[in-house]
């Protein structure tokens, strides 16, 4: 079984920055991606951001590109970041990251398997 624990979340003002962290525990023999969701009040869940197991392909949703940075540790590859830049009150949500079922990453929620309980996001303008 796999646990994920996310943090960093908070109150920053618009056009502030924060950075979300995301650890992965439990399954240890088996590369996977990992990715970040968000979900606002009234909403559907939307994707954010996802990395491979190798670090090297990434993806973002439309309306983060150029704003968000997803990576992954350097040592410790059960271990993701958002850095989010340039905030905006639409960003206001709950963040989850999640572990993928394979090493590449996808947009789809389907493809992850292993969700955190999320941690709050708000921007106030």
């Amino acid at each position: 079984q796999v646990h994920v624990v996310e943090s960093g979340g908070g109150l920053v003002q618009a056009g502030g920055s924060l950075r979300l962290s995301c650890a992965a525990s439990g399954r240890t023999f088996t590369t996977y991606a990992m990715g970040w969701f968000r979900q606002a009040p009234g909403k559907e869940r939307e994707f954010v951001a996802a990395i491979s197991w190798s670090g090297i392909t990434t993806l973002y949703g439309d309306s983060v590109k150029g704003r968000f940075t997803i990576s992954r540790g350097d040592n410790a590859k059960n271990t993701v970041y958002l850095q989010m830049n340039s905030l905006k009150p639409e960003d206001t949500a709950v963040y989850s990251c999640a572990v993928g079922s394979s090493p590449s990453p996808y947009t789809s929620s389907r493809f992850y398997g292993s969700w955190g309980q999320g941690t709050q996001v708000t921007v106030s303008s």
